[in-house]
């Protein structure tokens, strides 16, 4: 069986190196050594002057939006995971759809501002499948209206936008470190900002509000990610080039074999060092992709029809907004397998299907 991706593994060795350093240590959770040590590492490896490390990638958003949105009106992507909106949603904010660019397909910045009103207080778009927001565009329009930036940044691990990493954007930028992504902790996230009070804000708003451990700085939840996650890690960590190098060599294989003139794909930014997280292609019509999605199952290939459905349309969001060209490219958008140890053969095999149908 062929999925749309495969969860990277260090060897068993290496993940019990760590483990042992847990036992030895007798400290489970709470900021023990491990994550502290996996904490300085990614600062190191993306160039970041502060990161915090979080049990998923869902809740520093949440922290996010509860710190900087304050009930108001979130301007946002219909084209994002549930997550982006659902967390809009649960700090009982107002998610305000603005459609997307059909090439990047990441927020379009020209239609932000008719949907500012007095209510507005967020931005919060999304890096979609790594690919950045027109970040300049943003900022802009958010000191225009003195509007705060959140960016999810889920797929976004070690992209670098005009030779910077893309967590340096934004007032607050997080990531996810879910198993399926391309670096993991099993489960887990990360929150990044460079403003020092917004900084404290976020670190004791995901410990409980805690100032010591008789005093609290203000109001707070758990979102604190385990010494047994950051052993997962501090495993992977040494693979990270290795993981990036055999993801390039998958999508240089369906850019060059797939036949492009039948198919659109994802236009990465300019001035993008990109990461190579997804490989979406966008068919002409949603009926050719479930033609085509049906005959790779039939071989036991599985693709994603990833992301669908256009957020917009989803039930409990209540407001009806029309999204036409999110709502099209959601019908007609497919991510093919990637992942490390995904074969010759088999890619052979799955480009012969989608070309067959085309």
């Amino acid at each position: 069986m062929i999925n749309v991706t495969k969860t990277f593994l260090p060897s068993l060795e290496e993940y019990e190196l760590q483990l042992k350093r847990v036992w030895k240590n007798e400290w489970l959770t709470n900021r023990g050594e491990l994550v502290l040590e996996l904490e300085e590492k990614l600062k190191d490896y993306l160039s970041v002057s502060n990161i915090i490390l979080m049990n998923n990638g869902t809740i520093p958003i949440q922290i996010a939006l509860k710190l900087l949105a304050k009930g108001g009106e979130v301007i946002t992507t219909p084209f994002s995971y549930v997550a982006t909106t659902s967390t809009i949603l649960w700090e009982q904010c107002i998610p305000v759809f603005v459609d997307i660019d059909p090439d990047y397909l990441t927020l379009d910045e020209s239609k932000i501002e008719s949907a500012i009103t007095s209510k507005t207080t967020c931005i919060l778009a999304t890096h979609v499948f790594g690919n950045p927001c027109n970040l300049e565009a943003i900022e802009n329009i958010a000191k225009k209206y003195n509007l705060k930036v959140i960016y999810d940044a889920a797929h976004a691990f070690g992209v670098r936008y005009n030779g910077k990493s893309i967590f340096d954007y934004g007032d607050v930028s997080t990531c996810s470190f879910h198993a399926t992504k391309l670096f993991h902790t099993g489960e887990g996230g990360a929150v990044f900002c460079n403003d020092e009070d917004l900084q404290h804000k976020l670190f004791y708003s995901h410990n409980f509000g805690h100032n010591g451990p008789l005093d609290f700085h203000g109001l707070g939840i758990n979102g604190k990610i385990s010494e047994l996650q950051g052993a997962m890690g501090l495993s992977i960590f040494p693979h990270i080039g290795s993981i990036l190098n055999e993801r390039k060599k998958v999508v240089d294989y369906y850019n060059n074999n797939l036949n492009l003139l039948r198919l659109n794909v994802i236009k990465i930014r300019v001035n993008t060092d990109w990461n190579y997280s997804y490989y979406p292609i966008i068919f002409e019509s949603e009926k050719l992709l479930l033609k085509v999605q049906l005959d790779l199952n039939k071989e036991g290939i599985f693709p994603r029809r990833y992301f669908y459905p256009s957020l917009n349309t989803i039930k409990y969001v209540k407001r009806s907004q029309k999204m036409p060209i999110s709502e099209s490219i959601s019908s007609r958008i497919l991510c093919l397998p990637l992942y490390v140890g995904l074969g010759k053969e088999d890619l052979r095999r799955i480009v012969l299907i989608i070309n067959r149908n085309l």
